[in-house]
């Protein structure tokens, strides 16, 4: 959290203020530090720039107004030490000039899926007290196919006599916390508020003007509208990105060691956008989702690195062995906050809806009941259904990481690098919880959901879409090549990585997770080619690259309700396409991305074009444009679908009461987030942008 002396700094009258004083403040005294005796009396280099980002999102408008300024400085200190920073701070105006879409008024009113129509019988009661078979179809007749959020037909007075939900409490309008308002349905960004599935409601508002489903998922998902505007500065100083010393040690024999010890960015990968052997420092997709660079999104930690430089060989041009250790507070990938124009994979609007449900109560679309086209809206009172729990690891040493890396160079000039990492996922893992038994909050007795004593068999313990949020241990090995084709003038890149330990969702699992190794691979190819319509004389780049993961025992299964299991891919590739050019003596350089998600069916383009205006003014303008087969491809089958509550969410198709056919409840939500992609989950999200950039 911000303390009391930037809180007030970060007034609307001080925002700018604020970043100016903590940045280029830094920056100007830098050129004037005194030595105190620690330096070899070396001046301090300082450069200091300004960068503005301003984008305008389809339908959103603003979606983007940040403005950045960044000071970078290094001195040379005592006994060979060498001293480099850098210092950023940012204020991102969306929060204020767009406040209807991302600030205080974002959201409204929204309604639930209620397609099934009133339920008749359960076991051959009405479920509407005291109502007789004629009134209880005269009401089916008469459900409405959409109910506003706190208002659903399965509230308590006629959920309690069948269910025992004794702490079903949630209502509309009874107080702020269950308030119609500030309010969007998850997923309606990226797949409308359609579709088949549950239909949960997000707040979407910064938390100091709506807190409900503001829980700190690892230093985001309960910021105020000033955290959001302002990221950098927080309790983990964000505002310094570097702050780390480095010295060479020489030894006999021409080797060395190379020491770099602070704050800092590891950078183990050698490809773009998507990371395999990268994973060393978390990311921070909030800023702007994976359309910036790497260098400027990864969360820089506290990290200590010790390479030994062991020369050439009979057989090797060069030889390094390194060993990197983590030694930070673990941290997480932001993944943005519900209601933020930035949230990867739509998980900060999942993770905040499913907080509020677990906290404040609230309404499921399409929960109960379930028919060919879906099922009844139901209520649901706090400590029921959501995310109850975060499970951040604390600072131990076991909780730290730590990596060795081989690299070498042959006589043939092939680079590669032998590399080994033990750390925890960047990534969160949602494990079911089991309710069956004395802590049953919907029997609040040691019966299970089919009225029996004990845990049925058929039901694996009877798990609900109630879940808490951990960041499991991961092991990872891999290593990467750079070689020259000269044939074709190409250079080849190659990188892969496999690991143990990660965690994905899985309904065929009664947890509702299990744990799978992974392979992830990345084949590159840069060429610099000669485009006669484009220029004469300077090439332009092709740049390819083949994204693959595997998934080793994968799970999934066809049910009568839609695909139940794993909803991450078994196999997938993603490719993409850069083309940039070289114009005007290097100073105009217009690009193009491409980019595809195949199993997804999910595509990006991306055109731009930067110019370099005056030696310290750059200029670059842009857009990127999603588009690909909307909802088809990404269905799930929720968690729920295996009838834990029966019969409630049993079919009114089945023939049977007992039975654990849902018919109507695969859909999009909520796992249908995992098969569309950081690509899919991003339809809707078109953009033009513009930056400008000044070296002062």
């Amino acid at each position: 959290m911000i303390n009391k002396k930037w809180r007030k700094a970060l007034q609307p009258k001080n925002l700018v203020l604020a970043t100016v004083l903590a940045v280029a403040g830094v920056s100007a005294v830098a050129q004037n530090l005194p030595d105190l005796g620690l330096t070899s009396g070396d001046p301090w280099n300082a450069d200091l720039y300004y960068e503005n980002h301003t984008a305008f999102r389809d339908k959103a408008g603003l979606s983007k107004f940040r403005n950045t300024l960044q000071s970078e400085m290094s001195k040379n200190l005592n006994d060979g030490w060498r001293f480099r920073g850098i210092l950023r701070g940012s204020y991102d105006g969306v929060y204020d000039l767009n406040k209807n879409q991302y600030g205080e008024g974002a959201g409204g009113a929204v309604n639930n899926m209620n397609n099934a129509g009133m339920p008749t019988f359960v076991y051959g009661q009405a479920l509407t007290a005291g109502a007789t078979p004629a009134q209880a179809a005269a009401a089916a007749a008469a459900a409405p196919t959409v109910t506003p959020y706190g208002s659903s037909i399965l509230t308590q007075s006629v959920v309690a006599g069948a269910l025992g939900l004794t702490n079903n409490t949630f209502s509309n309008g009874t107080s702020a916390g269950y308030a119609n308002t500030g309010l969007q349905l998850l997923g309606s960004g990226w797949h409308g508020a359609g579709g088949t599935g549950l239909s949960f409601a997000t707040p979407v508002r910064p938390c100091n003007v709506d807190s409900r489903g503001c829980m700190d998922f690892g230093g985001y998902g309960n910021l105020t509208k000033n955290e959001l505007a302002f990221p950098e500065f927080n309790d983990r100083l964000d505002f310094i990105r570097e702050a780390y010393v480095t010295k060479t040690i020489n030894m006999d024999a021409g080797q060395s060691t190379f020491l770099k010890v602070g704050r800092q960015q590891v950078v183990w990968g050698r490809t773009d956008l998507f990371r395999v052997l990268d994973v060393i420092n978390p990311v921070d997709y909030s800023r702007n989702n994976i359309y910036d660079e790497l260098q400027d999104i990864r969360i820089p930690m506290f990290i200590a690195q010790a390479e030994y430089r062991m020369g050439a060989s009979e057989n090797m041009q060069d030889r390094n062995l390194s060993v990197v250790w983590n030694f930070d507070r673990f941290r997480p990938n932001n993944l943005g906050q519900g209601g933020t124009p930035n949230s990867i994979l739509d998980a900060g609007n999942f993770f905040r809806a499913m907080s509020n449900c677990w906290t404040n109560g609230c309404s499921v679309g399409g929960f109960g009941m379930a028919g060919s086209v879906g099922g009844l809206s139901t209520n649901f009172g706090p400590g029921q259904i959501g995310l109850n729990k975060v499970d951040l690891p604390n600072w131990s040493l076991s909780n730290t990481q730590l990596g060795m890396k081989f690299e070498g160079i042959t006589k043939e000039g092939l680079s590669f690098s032998v590399n080994g990492l033990t750390y925890r996922s960047q990534l969160p893992s949602l494990r079911g919880m089991q309710t069956a038994g004395s802590n049953n909050p919907f029997t609040g007795n040691s019966y299970n959901f089919l009225g029996r004593p004990g845990v049925d068999p058929l039901m694996n313990g009877a798990y609900i879409p109630l879940f808490e949020m951990v960041y499991p241990r991961v092991n990872l090995i891999g290593g990467s090549m750079d070689a020259q084709i000269e044939s074709i003038g190409a250079a080849l890149r190659l990188e892969g990585a496999y690991t143990r330990g990660e965690e994905f969702a899985n309904t065929l699992k009664p947890e509702l997770y299990s744990k799978n190794p992974v392979w992830r691979s990345v084949i590159g190819l840069d060429r610099p080619t000669f485009v006669p319509f484009i220029s004469t004389e300077r090439t332009v780049l092709f740049s390819g690259q083949l994204f693959y993961q595997h998934i080793f025992n994968h799970e999934s299964a066809q049910a009568p309700w839609g695909m139940t299991g794993m909803p991450d891919w078994k196999d997938n590739a993603i490719a993409t396409l850069l083309m940039k050019a070289f114009l005007m003596n290097d100073r105009v350089s217009p690009e193009i991305i491409f980019a595809r998600d195949f199993r997804a069916q999910a595509n990006v383009i991306a055109p731009a074009v930067e110019w370099i205006y005056t030696d310290n003014l750059k200029l670059k303008f842009g857009a990127n444009v999603k588009f690909g087969h909307e909802q088809s491809n990404w269905g799930w089958s929720s968690a729920h679908a295996s009838n834990p509550l029966n019969p409630f969410t049993g079919s009114t198709l089945s023939g049977s009461v007992a039975s654990l056919t849902d018919m109507g409840l695969g859909g999009v939500e909520p796992l249908g987030r995992f098969r569309a992609g950081p690509i899919g989950t991003a339809f809707g999200q078109n953009e033009i942008y513009a930056t400008l950039r000044y070296k002062f």
